[in-house]
């Protein structure tokens, strides 16, 4: 699960600096101002990375899928994209879950037939 999530976190961390210099465009938002945001969400992204193991790590990066989701109304297309990332990170939890299972099913058979 660990590999899929971070992969999902790591194309999370461009699109949020994508999405900063579409914020630049912005005449109500000061380049500070969406790079401190933008900064702040793009380090979250990489922290996580090394949180997803730990208690509260997962539930950590549903709160940022909702706050990218959020961001939306600053830059409309994060509307979708949040989306997208969010359904994302729910199929690589799931799916990572199944194969973490298959994994240890087969470390199971392979110790039990050696």
């Amino acid at each position: 699960m660990r590999t899929l999530c971070s992969s999902t976190l790591i194309g999370e961390f461009f699109v949020i600096g994508f999405a900063g210099l579409v914020a630049m465009k912005d005449p109500d938002l000061s380049g500070a101002l969406v790079w401190t945001v933008c900064g702040v969400a793009m380090l979250l992204t990489v922290v996580l990375c090394g949180m997803l193991s730990r208690p509260g790590g997962v539930q950590l990066g549903w709160v940022l899928q909702a706050v990218l989701i959020v961001s939306g109304f600053w830059v409309p297309l994060m509307f979708f994209l949040g989306a997208c990332f969010a359904a994302l990170w729910w199929a690589s939890i799931h799916f990572g879950r199944k194969i973490d299972e298959a994994k240890a099913r087969w470390a199971a058979e392979q110790s039990s037939a050696a």
